[in-house]
């Protein structure tokens, strides 16, 4: 196992980031995170945050780094645009864009775009996730990659072949924490994936979609005539959110889907996945997108001719 560093590989969102500091192999040798994602570093300069970073890690000028996520958006450090579907997960960073101006190589991974008139869709930063998770675990056809916007990919081999999003995450975040709900659920706060609250809430809202806004209401209702508790309520709201995506998503008993995900939202997804009667091979998310940036960087530096000056 090499422990000699070879690459950076930073996951930047829109409120998070996320650096590690890898062998060619994939070993992690170091690892930063903050919050300090693309909405908060714009002022103070992408490079200036990085090298800060780094500096810290004491890693040398030489290192390229390789970055996903929203820092290649419209309003992040320099646009990285979108790879349309259908489109070959391996190759996709071919297509990366390098950051002019900056002393050492960075390069951006492009993200993947549904062009469809009636149903647009893109991701940024997944899809180095979803070439992660392919590599993991090789064969599957359908993906569940679960956060503030859930995405749910469809895959023949490498090739991904369309994508959906839900926004399950943020309307979670707004509706416990800024309409009437706060009431009854406390605003945001963790959910037990076990509590039967939370399982019946994916059942109603898998079932029976079209009633979950009059559902919503109802968590208000038994809140002040049968006096249920705020873990309760917010487990239930969590349960219908989640059940609500799954049938947008079009899940199936008896499917087997990749769940790439970790800590709490792993557990809640899994356990409601299986309450539906899916068979759920887990990746963990951060093990995907590390993997995936290792690879992408590979991919790249090979059609570059970079690894040979590295």
């Amino acid at each position: 196992m090499s422990t000699l560093p070879a690459i950076i590989a930073v996951d930047w969102g829109t409120s998070s980031f996320r650096l590690w500091l890898m062998s060619n192999d994939g070993t992690v040798l170091a690892e930063h995170r903050s919050h300090e994602g693309i909405t908060e570093v714009a002022e103070r300069g992408f490079e200036t945050v990085l090298e800060k970073h780094l500096s810290a890690l004491q890693v040398p000028g030489t290192l390229p780094v390789v970055i996903c996520g929203m820092a290649g958006s419209r309003q992040g450090w320099v646009e990285a645009g979108y790879i349309d579907t259908p489109a070959d997960v391996t190759t996709i960073s071919v297509n990366a864009t390098v950051v002019p101006g900056v002393a050492r190589r960075v390069i951006i991974i492009p993200g993947l775009a549904v062009r469809s008139l009636t149903e647009p869709d893109v991701m940024r930063g997944e899809e180095t996730q979803l070439l992660g998770a392919h590599l993991e675990l090789p064969g599957g056809e359908r993906y569940c990659m679960p956060g503030t916007h859930s995405k749910w990919v469809s895959m023949n081999g490498a090739m991904v072949t369309g994508f959906e999003t839900f926004m399950t995450g943020e309307l979670f975040a707004t509706i416990s924490a800024g309409t009437m709900l706060v009431h009854s659920t406390g605003g945001e706060g963790q959910v037990d994936a076990q509590d039967p609250a939370f399982l019946t809430g994916v059942r109603d809202g898998w079932t029976r979609p079209e009633k979950t806004t009059h559902h919503l209401f109802s968590i208000r209702a038994g809140h002040l005539l049968h006096d249920r508790g705020i873990e309760e309520n917010r487990a239930r709201l969590s349960g219908l959110l989640i059940g609500a995506e799954f049938a947008g998503a079009g899940i199936r008993g008896g499917e087997q889907i990749g769940l790439v995900a970790s800590g709490a939202l792993q557990r809640l997804y899994h356990a409601a996945l299986s309450e539906c009667g899916v068979t759920v091979r887990d990746i963990d998310a951060d093990v995907a997108v590390r993997r995936g940036l290792v690879e992408s960087w590979q991919r790249f530096s090979n059609r570059s001719g970079d690894l040979k000056r590295t």
